[in-house]
C-alpha cells in the first residue's frame, strides 16, 4: 500500500500582523510571491492559558518566531467558520491567511445539478439569508414560527427547510452566507436568523460570498492551498432528474481534471464508503488519496473501543485499498492513569496501515465545561481553553494524525510550525 503523504509548500512569509489588515495578494502556485501567513492573537492566548508543562514551555518559545509558513497539517474546516460565515470566499481567504495548507469545500448540488460549496444540501435556511429573500418561496418548507405557551415555553419549535436542490446555480449565487445558526424559539424570520452563538461573532457577516465548487477550486489555487472536497449525502432521492450517485461522485473529480489540478493535490472525502470505493476503482489517481470519513459512531451497536463492532474492520478497509480514515477527535483519544493516550480505535487504524486525519478543533466554544461532543472521551481532563493544545499534541505526536480540521486554522498552524510538521 502506498500511504498518503501530505506535501509541504515552501512559502515566503511576512511578519505577524493583525487579521483585519487589508488582504494580501495571493499568487498562483509556482509564482515566487507565495501566500502571506498571519496567525493573529488566538494561538498565543491559548498557549498562555495552558497549565504549566514541558509542552507549554516549548510552545511559549515559539512565540518569538517572526515568520510562520503555510502547512498541510492545518486544514481549514469549511474555511474559518469560528468567526466567518462557512463556505464563503471570505472564510476561505481567512483560513489560508492563517496558514491552512488544505481547504475544504463540502460539495452538494443545485436544482440544475451544479456543484456548490455547502455543508448540507438542506442548510440554506441556517447558513444563508434565503428566508429574507424572494427565494424563500422556493424552499422545500417555508418558515413556520415557534408555538409559544402561556408561560413562554416553546411548545413547537420554529422550522424551515431550504435546499440547494430547490434553486438553480444562478439563484444560489444571489444569496449571502451568514453564521450557521437558527433560533428555535423564533416567531419571526428576523428572529430565526439572528441566533449566532455568543462565542462566535457576526462581525464579518456583512459579506458572505457563496461559491460554486469550480469557483472554490480556482480560489484555493490562487491562495496556494490544496483541496479536500467532501461529497455530501444528498437530501433528495437519487437519481435526481437522471443524476445518479455515481454521476455525482464523478462530477466532483471531473471539475478538478477540467481545472488541470493534479490528483496528488486533492483529498476527496465522503462519509459514504461506496463513494470512496467508486473513486478508488474508477479514478485510481484520485482514489489513492480518498478519505473515508468515519461516521459509524451513530450506528446501532458501534463501539469505538470494541473492534468486534466495527464493520468493516480496519483490515477490511485496507483490503479494499482505502488508505486514509477520518474519525472525530474523541474516537482517537482515551484516558489512562490521568493522561491522554491513543484509543483502541487509533491503535488499530495505525496497525492496519491506515493514515489518520481528524476533526474538528476550535468547534466547541469555551472548554471550561469539558468541551462537549468533540471531547467526550477526555472531558474529565478538559477544563480550560489551553487544554486543546494538549489534545492537539497527543493527536500529532502519539496518534500520528496527518492533519487536523479546524474552525480556526491559526491554532493548528501555530502548533505545526512550532513542532516543524509539514
Amino acid at each position: 500500500m502506498t500511504a498518503i503523504r501530505f506535501r509541504s509548500i515552501t512559502v515566503a512569509l511576512a511578519a505577524l500582523v493583525s487579521l483585519n489588515l487589508p488582504a494580501p495578494t495571493h499568487a498562483a502556485p509556482g509564482n515566487s510571491a507565495d501566500p502571506i501567513v498571519q496567525l493573529g492573537p488566538r494561538p498565543y492566548f491559548l498557549v498562555n492559558d495552558m497549565d504549566s508543562s514541558p509542552l507549554k514551555s516549548e510552545l511559549l518559545a515559539c512565540m518569538k518566531t517572526p515568520h510562520f509558513r503555510q502547512t498541510d497539517f492545518s486544514i481549514g474546516h469549511r474555511g474559518a467558520p469560528m468567526q466567518f460565515p462557512e463556505h464563503t470566499r471570505e472564510s476561505y481567504e481567512a483560513a489560508a491567511r492563517m496558514g491552512a495548507g488544505i481547504l475544504e469545500c463540502d460539495v452538494t448540488f443545485t436544482r440544475d445539478k451544479a456543484l456548490v460549496c455547502r455543508h448540507s444540501q438542506c442548510d440554506l435556511h441556517t447558513t444563508t439569508n434565503i428566508l429574507a429573500t424572494d427565494l424563500a418561496e422556493k424552499c422545500s418548507e417555508g418558515f413556520t414560527p415557534a408555538l409559544i405557551g402561556p408561560d413562554g415555553e416553546v411548545l413547537e419549535p420554529a422550522s424551515a427547510k431550504c435546499c440547494t436542490s430547490d434553486i438553480t446555480l444562478a439563484e444560489f449565487k444571489t444569496l449571502e452566507g451568514k453564521m450557521d445558526a437558527a433560533d428555535s424559539a423564533a416567531t419571526s424570520v428576523a428572529q430565526y436568523m439572528d441566533a449566532t452563538a455568543n462565542w462566535r461573532t457576526d462581525l464579518y457577516t456583512s459579506r458572505g460570498t457563496l461559491l460554486s465548487h469550480a469557483e472554490s477550486i480556482e480560489l484555493f489555487r490562487q491562495l496556494g492551498a490544496k483541496f479536500t472536497p467532501e461529497l455530501k449525502s444528498p437530501d433528495v432521492e437519487m437519481p435526481f432528474d437522471g443524476f445518479s450517485q455515481e454521476d455525482y461522485a464523478q462530477k466532483l473529480l471531473d471539475e478538478y481534471k477540467a481545472a488541470g489540478v493534479p490528483a496528488d493535490k486533492v483529498w476527496p472525502q465522503s462519509f459514504n464508503l461506496d463513494d470512496v470505493l467508486y473513486w478508488i476503482n474508477q479514478e485510481p489517481a484520485f482514489g489513492e488519496q480518498a478519505v473515508y470519513l468515519d461516521g459509524r459512531y451513530g450506528d446501532v451497536g458501534f463501539d469505538h473501543t470494541d473492534p468486534a463492532t466495527w464493520n468493516p474492520s480496519m483490515e477490511a478497509l485496507v483490503a479494499q485499498n482505502v488508505h486514509a480514515i477520518a474519525p472525530p477527535m474523541w474516537m482517537l483519544l482515551s484516558i489512562e492513569n490521568g493522561e491522554l493516550v491513543p484509543s483502541v480505535y487509533a491503535k488499530a487504524a495505525k496497525a492496519a496501515g491506515l493514515e489518520i486525519i481528524t476533526w474538528t478543533l476550535e468547534r466547541s466554544g469555551p472548554l471550561a465545561s469539558g468541551g462537549g461532543w468533540y471531547y467526550q472521551t477526555t472531558a474529565e481532563l478538559i477544563d480550560n481553553d489551553g487544554d486543546m493544545m494538549e489534545v492537539l499534541d497527543v493527536l500529532a505526536q502519539d496518534v500520528g494524525v496527518l492533519g487536523v480540521f479546524s474552525d480556526w486554522p491559526a491554532t493548528t498552524s501555530y502548533y505545526a510550525n512550532c513542532m516543524k510538521l509539514k
